[in-house]
């Protein structure tokens, strides 16, 4: 294995090439749930470089594992403790390398930060709407690779739905140069599909072309205090009537999550938590003007709170004010994780049987587990809700996770199941949900998943073990 050190270090240049020292940034994932051991980082700075790097690999059997940010919540982007895996690292490449004003798109590598290219193209006076929590240090490559979300899928889609082509190395080291901007292209089978989501499964992204949108001429966040999880479905709904495309993010979040922000981050201001048992943070943009949207969004409340969806709401008055209603929202997976380990669900329920499957599941839990806390958060606008359980107060979280995580993921995942969901919407597969997938996905997906996995990764050297377990 250490035989391709030196091929390697003639490629991307011996500093590009780590084998000792610490390594933790790219051997533990985000959440520190595994910790691997890397054959080597390698850094290559192009694309011709990721190449020759995957052909030395495929001529001597070695796995790689793609990287980007490694800000993934699925355990994808780290290598496992044989420390026969390569880390590839795309973070060099990071350049937005043009944008077509005309065309509505940009060209960008896979390793630019995404807050980076948010910036770039605010510069040229467009907007790319793709946003999460991680946007300061997570990459365009990983998050094409996990097909992310983010708070504005409601308006503007997935990651997948951002992307017009790609620039692809597959595992035998060959380029698919397929950065086309075009919105149609009907020549046979959608190959940038294929990648999308993949989770580095199928080849390296190492480039993509993207969709541009005109910046808003206004743009308005409200938060509003809401009786039950149904009423703010009610909401939606009336929002959708009446705003139309211009809604463009739907969050939800329930009393003991907003509870962790305020104990663990006290200096932000969190509205009207005390008084409901859920919140939800709206948002909407205007091509108009601030005046357009604001008549707007006050008849939306006016209109919710006739109706009884709504008791009480708040509509930013400034962009400072909106950030920090935005802060709030953002902040509660790391107050969770203050307040300690805890179990995860990134899971996707149809929008109407949402209420009914966060009631049951919750009397579910609360029967089989006494006192478990339950951080129900996420974007109700695309039926993705992040269904998260904290250890009851008092007991040690790692002992409770130890005990209880496999069983409790059995029960919301089946729960998942019966009301025809999935149980990854924006996170993915990685290696944490790798054997779960075979029990919740359809035998006939699994064995065209395999095949395609064999077609174009026949040595399996691709991020093996993610996605497919076996």
């Amino acid at each position: 294995m250490h035989s391709v050190i030196p091929e390697l270090r003639a490629i991307v240049g011996a500093t590009n090439v780590l084998n000792d020292g610490d390594l933790i940034e790219y051997e533990q994932d985000w959440r520190q749930r595994e910790r691997g051991r890397a054959l080597a980082v390698v850094r290559p700075g192009n694309t011709e470089e990721v190449a020759a790097v995957v052909r030395v690999c495929a001529a001597s059997g070695v796995a790689i594992v793609p990287q980007g940010g490694n800000t993934g919540l699925a355990v994808g982007s780290v290598p496992d403790v044989s420390g026969r895996q390569l880390v590839l690292s795309l973070r060099r490449m990071d350049k937005v390398r043009a944008i077509d004003v005309a065309n509505g798109t940009v060209t960008v590598e896979a390793g630019c930060i995404l807050q980076s290219l948010q910036q770039a193209v605010a510069d040229a006076g467009l907007l790319f709407p793709l946003s999460l929590a991680a946007e300061g240090s997570c990459t365009i490559g990983g998050n094409l690779g996990t097909n992310a979300g983010g708070t504005g899928v409601l308006r503007y889609g997935n990651a997948r739905d951002l992307c017009l082509g790609l620039e692809v190395v597959n595992a035998q080291g060959a380029v698919w140069d397929g950065l086309s901007g075009l919105r149609k292209d009907n020549t046979g089978y959608d190959l940038r599909d294929l990648f999308i989501g993949s989770e580095g499964t199928l080849g390296v992204i190492t480039a993509a072309t993207l969709k541009l949108f005109p910046l808003p001429a206004a743009q308005l966040t409200a938060w509003a205090a809401v009786p039950s999880l149904q009423a703010a479905v009610d909401l939606l709904g009336l929002a959708q009537a009446q705003l139309g495309a211009a809604l463009t993010g739907f969050e939800v979040m329930n009393q003991f999550s907003l509870g962790l922000v305020a104990r663990h981050f006290p200096d932000q201001r969190v509205p009207l938590w005390q008084s409901s048992p859920w919140c939800v943070l709206l948002e909407a943009s205007d091509a108009e003007g601030e005046a357009h949207a604001r008549a707007r969004f006050e008849a939306l409340l006016e209109a919710a709170m006739a109706q009884g969806s709504v008791h009480d709401a708040v509509l930013a008055e400034s962009l400072a004010q909106a950030r920090q209603l935005w802060h709030v929202r953002e902040s509660i997976p790391l107050a969770q994780s203050q307040e300690g380990l805890n179990i995860k669900h990134d899971i996707s329920v149809p929008i109407s049987r949402i209420p009914t499957f966060v009631a049951e599941t919750d009397a579910l839990l609360a029967r089989e587990l006494p006192g478990v806390r339950l951080v129900d958060f996420g974007h109700l606008g695309d039926g993705n809700l992040h269904y998260n359980v904290q250890a009851p107060e008092g007991e040690a979280a790692g002992d409770f996770l130890a005990r209880e995580e496999k069983r409790i993921n059995t029960l919301v995942f089946d729960a998942v199941m019966r009301h025809s969901g999935s149980i990854s919407a924006e996170h993915g597969i990685g290696s944490l949900k790798a054997e779960q997938l075979v029990t919740y996905k359809s035998p006939v997906a699994l064995q065209m998943m395999r095949a395609i996995k064999q077609a174009l990764d026949p040595q399996g050297l691709l991020n093996p073990g993610r996605v497919l377990a076996d």
